[in-house]
């Protein structure tokens, strides 16, 4: 997980074995494993199923394998991924706890996430009048532990390195412009006024799955892809947020946050914006913005994330002040 030891002695060794299984552990949350140990395959039906995804070039998902051979229902699917996401972050969580414990450091990479959207930021708005939040309600009725090591969720960052690579191409200089003349209107208004017209122009733009767009099954657009190409649910949470920070929101008041979608039973992105009398949901599958607090019996929050840090969910204890301002 990126963690140093630091030293040589024996404990250092043993400490950093023990991370060192605990990388395993993530490595190894495969769906077929998921899948089995909630009791929607055997064994004997798993390596069946990998034998015949093996016969395909292994280039076929094994969730697409499975359900072709009508061997698990499409909702026992949704359940194992959203349980295989909340076992590899809660494995994360506890790497970078044992790291804080073990080794006394923090491996904060968050700052060598560049801050691409101030790119876009309006002129006349570099110098915003919303302030940082100074603490955290419980987002849909968790509780949050923060991290700032964002290395386990290379889509997020990976996001950002390609949509800086894309910066100077005259295509996205275009989108760009787009996007600044859609945003530039809405300079001035409140927060929820704001977050309410950015939710109604990402929405706008076509949905479409990533197998389809991208031929992969978890693509994380940049803002440019998304209103060229279209996007999925995390993909309208990413151009909202690249638009809101634009017009000057700061980072503290925004996340992407991955929920299970308690009706769908299915994993599901949306976008956090913390304003002053609580966060709100931006959602596209919502066409007006909710309160956090009016979804709690839809969402359950998994992890939520921008480019300081991430935050694993859990049983509601409180309200958490925040950390990053």
């Amino acid at each position: 997980m990126g963690f140093e030891s630091g030293g040589s002695s024996l404990k250092s060794h043993s400490q950093g074995g023990v991370l060192n299984r605990i990388k395993v552990s993530v490595d190894r949350n495969r769906l077929g494993e998921v899948l089995v140990y909630t009791g929607a395959l055997t064994p004997q039906e798993l390596r069946y199923a990998l034998a015949r995804q093996k016969t395909s070039g292994a280039s076929e998902p094994l969730g697409r394998v499975l359900l072709r051979e009508r061997m698990i229902r499409r909702q026992d699917l949704y359940r194992a991924l959203v349980q295989q996401m909340t076992l590899r972050l809660m494995a994360a969580s506890l790497a970078v706890a044992l790291g804080f414990t073990m080794f006394g450091i923090k491996r904060a990479n968050a700052a060598s996430v560049r801050d691409l959207p101030a790119q876009v930021t309006l002129a006349s708005v570099a110098n915003s009048a919303f302030t940082p939040v100074n603490y955290y309600p419980n987002l849909l009725g968790a509780d949050e532990k923060q991290s700032l090591n964002l290395k386990p969720f290379t889509k997020w960052t990976d996001m950002f390195v390609r949509f800086e690579s894309a910066m100077n191409g005259a295509s996205a200089k275009s989108s760009i412009k787009t996007i600044k003349a859609e945003i530039e209107p809405l300079q001035g208004l409140p927060l929820d006024a704001m977050a309410a017209r950015v939710n109604t122009i990402a929405n706008a733009v076509r949905y479409i799955e990533d197998k389809d767009n991208y031929g992969n099954s978890d693509y994380w657009a940049t803002p440019v892809e998304f209103f060229a190409r279209g996007g999925d649910c995390e993909d309208y949470a990413i151009a909202k947020y690249t638009m809101l920070r634009a017009l000057g929101v700061p980072e503290s008041r925004l996340r992407i946050a991955i929920v299970h979608d308690l009706q769908k039973n299915i994993p599901h992105a949306v976008l956090v914006v913390y304003t002053d009398d609580g966060a709100l949901i931006l959602d596209n599958q919502n066409k007006s913005v909710r309160t956090a607090n009016s979804l709690t019996s839809r969402y359950r929050p998994i992890f939520s994330i921008n480019r300081d840090a991430w935050w694993l969910h859990n049983k509601p204890q409180g309200t958490v002040l925040a950390s990053a301002q």
